[in-house]
């Protein structure tokens, strides 16, 4: 019979006959029980696709053998595929029984970034059925995107909820701030670099098909994106939306004002430099926006130079796109953040009705190259700003490599605390 001390003395050799008998079972997968990630908010843009493929990146650098399950709310328009290329080993869960097993067996929830609290519900239904642990990693808060009488408005309910967290990372300081001040007390509350920032998704040829077609070489090119103060998702026939008049309205009133320092960048890059430019999409909205606002009303000897691309498309080719270009400049945000995580230069112009996510580029040492549209002296620096980066690459690569040191910090120091927490 085996007696307690000879079962102990085993105990060490029959768990590495396991190990080596079944390689990829992981000393931490004994310990540590699965993440359940709650993210993928929608496919009509590519930043919001981004966020998923980022932090399932950093979950795979930092805790590498704790196992990860997507609860999608869309991974549809091709996105599956996408992810299931990048992370084979990540579970997509598409039933109402593959979730309910997860909230058995996972032992953590983590709201990935986003826009707002988007999965309020989930985790309230978290925590009435299990009454388990969870975080948040990276948000916008409140993130309402709107009038000025909208944007302070929030449910009470996240309070609670942000409060009851482990930890509760925000995306940018004012939402980290506003937080604070309306009551949120989670035990560890900070700022945390969007999940988008460590996208390395690719589809090299895809970009390299496309370039070719439109004579873009590498390297001698920069990307634009348009945009308007609201999307105009009612375009969108899978959106199922009814259209706004009061948004539509003031849509047409401002996307003169916003677009044209951006179009007028844009002809001064042709116009001074060897460069050409490539008018991008972040949202499948802009594809229409971009000829409109930008490509249609550009002079002839400009436009020659100028590319529009006329389709939507995933953030792997986008982003193996914008690692071909010297840079990038618009009115979109995730864009320049997925620039940045490879290296690329970026450049923000924003405005309110956006939230306060844009805060991001000053909470990361980029705030000179940050602009808001109602402000008449950063709307001026624009075009200098612009032609700068495009004249002196080697000025903007460097003032890149610093943000992405703090990132690089942020995304470490956040990470060993969600690795804290699942092992606690």
């Amino acid at each position: 019979m085996l007696n307690r001390r000879n079962f102990l003395q085993q105990v060490p050799p029959l768990a590495g006959l396991l190990l080596g008998v079944l390689p990829g079972l992981k000393a931490s997968n004994l310990a540590t029980k699965p993440i359940l990630l709650r993210s993928s908010w929608q496919t009509a843009n590519i930043g919001d696709i981004g966020h998923t493929p980022g932090v399932l990146t950093l979950l795979e650098k930092y805790l590498p053998g704790v196992e990860v399950r997507l609860w999608p709310v869309n991974v549809g328009d091709g996105v599956e595929a996408m992810l299931r290329k990048r992370f084979p080993k990540v579970p997509i869960l598409q039933s109402p029984d593959e979730v309910a097993r997860a909230f058995t067996e996972c032992g953590f929830l983590l709201h990935g970034s986003g826009p707002q609290l988007v999965a309020r519900k989930d985790l309230e239904r978290w925590v009435q059925e299990t009454g388990k642990p969870y975080g948040i990693y990276g948000i916008t808060f409140p993130g309402v995107y709107g009038f000025p009488e909208e944007r302070s408005k929030f449910n009470p309910v996240d309070i609670g909820l942000l409060s009851k967290a482990r930890f509760a990372y925000f995306r940018d300081s004012v939402s980290l701030a506003f937080a604070k001040k309306n009551g949120v007390n989670c035990p560890i509350m900070e700022f945390c670099p969007d999940g988008a920032f460590a996208v390395d998704v690719r589809n090299d040829a895809a970009a390299d098909a496309f370039l070719r077609e439109h004579n873009l070489e590498p390297g001698k090119f920069l990307c634009a994106i348009p945009q308007y103060r609201f999307s105009p998702w009612w375009e969108l026939p899978q959106k199922k939306q009814a259209p706004n008049d009061a948004k539509r309205a003031y849509n047409d009133k401002m996307k003169e004002q916003d677009n044209a320092p951006i179009r007028e960048a844009i002809i001064q890059v042709v116009r001074q430099t060897p460069l050409k430019v490539l008018l991008v999409p972040e949202n499948e909205t802009q594809v229409r926006i971009g000829k409109e606002m930008l490509y249609d009303p550009l002079p002839e000897d400009v436009k020659k130079n100028v590319v529009w691309r006329d389709h939507y498309w995933l953030t792997d080719e986008a982003v193996s796109t914008y690692i071909r270009s010297a840079g990038l400049f618009g009115l979109e945000m995730h864009s320049p953040i997925m620039c940045i995580a490879q290296g690329v230069p970026a450049i923000v112009c924003r405005f309110e009705e956006q939230t306060s996510k844009g805060a991001m580029w000053r909470d990361v040492g980029l705030g000179d190259w940050l602009f808001d549209m109602d402000t008449p002296g950063d709307v001026a620096k624009i075009v200098p700003t612009v032609l700068a980066m495009a004249k002196d690459p080697k000025a903007a690569k460097a003032k890149v490599e610093e943000a992405r040191k703090y990132i690089t910090q942020r995304q470490r120091e956040t990470m060993a605390i969600v690795k804290k927490n699942l092992a606690a």
